[in-house]
């Protein structure tokens, strides 16, 4: 998503900076080198779940701090506008950065540097555009909506949909990175540098006496995101020079954004199904019951990184065996992320349950009452890693249309739900939503790569079983 060509980042940057990347990106080189596919695979998971779990503790202290500084009814206004724009700026890709991951280790292994090198560069210009007019059009829909939005997320949402065109760029760069297998390239520059960042402009602008509220807190994310960003463009053009040449570029557009689109269905379904009933407890209710839930979602966060780093590992994987002959490898490595991803997310949901009070506490005194709703989420959670990153292999597999099929009436079902249940229940209410919605999903998408693909991709499968 950066700048046309790898190359050009040289000869605008000096080239002392290529020389002090080096170093850095041949470490990851051998963190990620394997012998074997699911060796490969399994290394780049542990890879980016190291990056997960310390950006786990990190993003957890951060919104303890956060929300230590605003109370929480600021903190709650900050996390439904932060949360927004991050729905937002990913739904800019619309399905781009994740068509990446798709076509590019086809082509690297087919050779195919032309299209290789059209990809990278049409998919930057692509995502910027795109995040651009959301932006423009989420500014306006605040300014001339004001009437249908609470007052107090009018100009906090203006200010945040700034950082939309940063927040899209960033996910193609992170998508460019998992196509070539760099975890930390990918990840840490949003789940490690930015939370610090906003944290650290945040503390600088109490130090400097402002008011610490929404609008001053989502004016450092903001700031945060765009020095992430580009700080992440340099990196990831550093690291393409390296490794695949300057050339001509062979574009296909249509047919990438043909692909794109219903992986966006799923990616957007499934984005949405994940925060949804985050953003209809922020529709629903005020601001400082969004702080409490998302305080008890951000705790059990690190349950849910165990499958996001498995996904990390092998949706590329996926993607680079689809076109064998023999599907054994394929399968093979399917049934594998599963028991990659099951039992560190029972055995972390233990833990998270034992010390929650302690957790929320941080906090502050009004956040103790969202611990009931960790036994809730977290069965939900558990429950959807017993099939590990299906979705990846549906999507990688041409069965994104169908993948979408699932997420959608998931979708629907989670916030009809959410809507007839938060106005009797409260937070329970949505609690309870999530886990229902959670259940549809896990048995359809199981049965869905079961029919597809011929993967039984359940833990508690014999691991040779296939249908097939």
């Amino acid at each position: 998503m950066r700048f046309s060509a790898a190359h050009t980042i040289e000869q605008v940057f000096p080239e002392a900076l290529s020389r002090r990347a080096r170093p850095f990106a041949d470490i990851v080189d051998r963190i990620v080198a394997g012998a074997d596919e699911a060796s490969q695979a399994q290394r780049m998971t542990l890879v980016a779940f190291a990056i997960r779990v310390a950006s786990a503790a990190i993003a957890f202290l951060s919104q303890v701090a956060l929300a230590r500084l605003m109370g929480v009814f600021e903190y709650g206004v900050f996390v439904m506008v932060w949360v927004s724009m991050i729905i937002i700026g990913n739904l800019s890709c619309f399905g781009f950065h994740t068509a990446i991951v798709r076509f590019l280790p086809q082509y690297r292994e087919r050779g195919d540097l032309d299209h290789l090198r059209g990809l990278l560069l049409s998919g930057r210009l692509f995502v910027l555009a795109t995040s651009t007019v959301m932006a423009a059009l989420a500014v306006a829909a605040a300014h001339f909506g004001a009437a249908l939005f609470q007052s107090y997320y009018v100009v906090p949402f203006m200010i945040g949909a700034l950082a939309l065109p940063m927040i899209a760029l960033g996910d193609t760069l992170d998508g460019t990175a998992r196509a070539n297998g760099w975890p930390i390239r990918a990840l840490a520059p949003t789940y490690i540098l930015r939370p610090l960042l906003i944290l650290a402009l945040l503390v600088g602008a109490w130090a400097l006496g402002y008011a610490i509220n929404g609008v001053t807190a989502l004016i450092c994310a903001v700031l945060a995101a765009y020095l992430t960003t580009v700080g992440q463009l340099v990196l990831v053009t550093v690291s393409l020079d390296r490794h695949f040449p300057a050339g001509p570029r062979r574009t296909q557009l249509p047919m990438w954004i043909a692909v794109a689109l219903p992986i966006f269905l799923v990616e957007g379904f499934f984005f949405l199904l994940v925060n949804a009933d985050v953003l209809m407890v922020g529709a629903l209710m005020r601001p400082d019951d969004v702080a409490v839930y998302f305080a008890t979602v951000k705790t059990l966060a690190l349950v849910h990184f165990v499958y996001f780093a498995v996904k990390a590992g092998v949706a590329h994987r996926f993607a680079a065996r689809i076109d064998d002959s023999d599907k054994s490898a394929l399968h093979d490595l399917a049934r594998r992320s599963v028991s990659w991803t099951f039992w560190p997310s029972l055995a972390m949901a233990g833990v998270i349950l034992l010390i929650g009070p302690l957790l929320l506490a941080l906090f502050g005194s009004d956040f103790g009452r969202g611990y009931p709703l960790l036994f809730i989420l977290s069965a939900g959670v558990v429950l959807r890693a017993a099939i590990g990153p299906a979705e990846s292999l549906l999507t990688m597999s041409g069965n994104q249309n169908a993948c979408a099929g699932v997420f959608g009436a998931v979708l629907a079902l989670n916030v009809t739900l959410n809507a007839l249940l938060i106005p009797v229940y409260g937070l329970y209410g949505a609690a309870l939503a999530t886990m229902i919605a959670t259940i549809a999903e896990t048995f359809a998408l199981y049965q869905l790569v079961r029919w597809r693909i011929g993967v039984r991709m359940f833990v508690f499968m014999p691991h040779a079983k296939t249908d097939r």
